[in-house]
């Protein structure tokens, strides 16, 4: 079943909504993107017709990796003008089609990928897509779940970046080897505007880590908004899982093209 539908085993059962996005007016598919000696797979997904560089979004995955969700809001960021780039980030490590359970896949696969890695290789995703039709004076990112995180993190790191549309990232958690911080521990340090949507319902990302990440926000007079919606929960866009919630899905998708507009990303 897994093979027909194109999402990640661990992220069953999936849910009636999913929405499919016609691929008439764009050009997509898969890419190798030469990173730190490899080449890292990539979706990318950009508009048929187009005048001069296009603004380029980096997504990043959730913790299923580069699914049928990841690939088709690739296919929507491409229908409003941009190139959308998403690497397989865990592509040294594994796989995550070879797990069926969120606990195994977090473990065995997710815990094992290094925020350094990580980053570096999203400025290669970044240097790819400059090269290859891409504005690298309008780089935006967004990110979902895993990716939630990872884009505060990249908002911190990459002083070319323009905007960051962070999707229920985690804000505080373990320092680890792999991950030494988060979020709340480099709000001094973003060079880019960040916009986090969060879900009010989210039972991993309780409203009080919200809260002190807004405080380090206030207290770094860092250029960022949070945009909680009371009745999501997590993963509240993922149109193909039992949490989604259509109503702030929307909203937060408006929301996310008119900051990326805002900071330079698609000319008005």
């Amino acid at each position: 079943m897994t093979e027909k539908t194109g999402f990640a085993p661990a992220a069953a059962p999936h849910a009636s909504t999913i929405v499919s996005t016609s691929e008439e007016a764009i050009t997509a598919g898969e890419t190798s993107i030469p990173s730190q000696g490899e080449n890292m797979p990539a979706y990318h997904a950009r508009p048929k017709s187009a005048d001069g560089p296009l603004p380029i979004v980096i997504v990043v995955q959730e913790i299923f990796g580069v699914h049928e969700h990841i690939r088709d809001l690739c296919r929507s960021l491409a229908l409003e003008g941009y190139l959308a780039v998403a690497p397989e980030l865990y592509f040294r490590q594994g796989d995550p089609n070879d797990y069926s359970d969120i606990p195994t896949l977090f473990s065995n696969l997710v815990s094992k990928v290094p925020d350094a890695q990580v980053l570096a290789d999203l400025d290669h995703v970044a240097s790819w897509a400059a090269r290859n039709g891409g504005d690298p004076h309008r780089l935006m990112v967004t990110g979902f779940c895993w990716g939630g995180r990872i884009s505060w993190l990249y908002a911190a790191h990459n002083p070319q970046l323009k905007a960051a549309v962070a999707w229920y990232g985690k804000l505080v958690g373990e320092k680890t080897l792999n991950s030494p911080k988060h979020p709340v521990d480099i709000a001094t340090d973003l060079n880019a505007p960040v916009l986090g949507l969060y879900g009010g319902q989210d039972t991993g990302i309780p409203l009080d880590t919200v809260e002190t990440m807004r405080h380090a926000l206030r207290a770094a007079n860092a250029k960022a908004e949070i945009v909680v919606y009371p009745d999501a929960g997590h993963a509240f866009n993922a149109d193909y899982r039992p949490s989604y919630h259509a109503e702030s899905a929307k909203d937060g998708w408006q929301r996310m093209l008119a900051w990326f507009s805002q900071y330079g990303g698609k000319k008005a």
